[in-house]
């Protein structure tokens, strides 16, 4: 009698190292979507940071409702009526906030802290940690530009005429200032200093760009051109308009400035604490 013997089929070198990559890569992204589900819990389990991220804009919105409540369109506000403008501006302003200015405080206290020693000292990839983090920010920046559209809405600001354009502008620029974020966060020597030096850097990119009020100066109009807020808001301005469509010069200001906060966070970004 004649059996037949079916030979073993090996694998090879390459099919080895090909399932090695894709069991990497399935790993690295449940590990990615855990760290993005700690901070969302670190968040939203702190009551006082979750009110007071979201109540300044909204509280915000809501007073420059009533006030320019039924108002028509202008040239001070740029052929748009002062409601129209302040909603942009605003949730471009909730968007700073959540991703340069917390941000960078939280990274300088928990630096000084010893929390991100500890991060360092754990296999977590240093780019998952900071995926995370981005990825937290920019959830919460959609919902808080949720919010203060909603709260448009109810004053009857019309809704966005592109929601591609808004999406898009929302995603660069919360990348952008969590980069610059970082950047910032790298340049604190301590974490008392953090709010102060956040502001100084802050509140005079918002006068400049026109956040709080419309600016008609040529000269400063031309400096806020190339600073990252005052892009930032025409971007999302842009998304309100009849003939909404990609702003390519805005977007690629902010794409220039959050890689220059990149390059910073890269080079001055320090896992220790700095000593007292």
């Amino acid at each position: 009698m004649t059996s037949t013997i079916t030979p073993a089929t090996s694998a090879t070198p390459a099919t080895v190292g090909s399932a090695a990559t894709t069991a990497r890569r399935g790993g690295d992204l449940r590990i990615l979507v855990h760290q993005i589900r700690y901070e969302q819990l670190t968040f939203w389990r702190n009551p006082q940071a979750m009110i007071f991220t979201f109540i300044f804009p909204l509280a915000f919105m809501t007073i420059v409702g009533a006030v320019f409540r039924g108002g028509t369109s202008s040239e001070f506000f740029y052929g748009h009526t002062g409601l129209q403008y302040y909603t942009a501006t605003i949730a471009a302003l909730s968007v700073l906030g959540a991703c340069y200015g917390q941000l960078a405080i939280a990274l300088a206290m928990r630096r000084q802290t010893g929390v991100l020693k500890r991060v360092h000292a754990t296999p977590l990839p240093a780019w998952i940690y900071f995926a995370g983090l981005l990825a937290h920010c920019v959830l919460v920046s959609v919902i808080e530009v949720a919010l203060i559209v909603g709260v448009g809405a109810a004053y009857r600001v019309p809704m966005p005429v592109s929601w591609g354009v808004l999406a898009v502008t929302l995603v660069l620029g919360a990348a952008s200032f969590c980069a610059l974020g970082a950047g910032v966060s790298a340049l604190v020597r301590n974490p008392e200093a953090a709010p102060a030096v956040v502001q100084f850097v802050q509140l005079p990119l918002l006068f400049l760009s026109g956040t709080y009020f419309p600016i008609h100066s040529s000269l400063l109009t031309h400096v806020g051109d190339v600073l990252p807020v005052k892009p930032f808001n025409d971007a999302i301005l842009a998304a309100f308009t009849t003939n909404a469509h990609l702003k390519w010069t805005e977007q690629g200001v902010l794409l220039a400035w959050g890689v220059a906060g990149a390059i910073v966070a890269v080079l001055r970004f320090r896992w220790d604490p700095r000593p007292e």
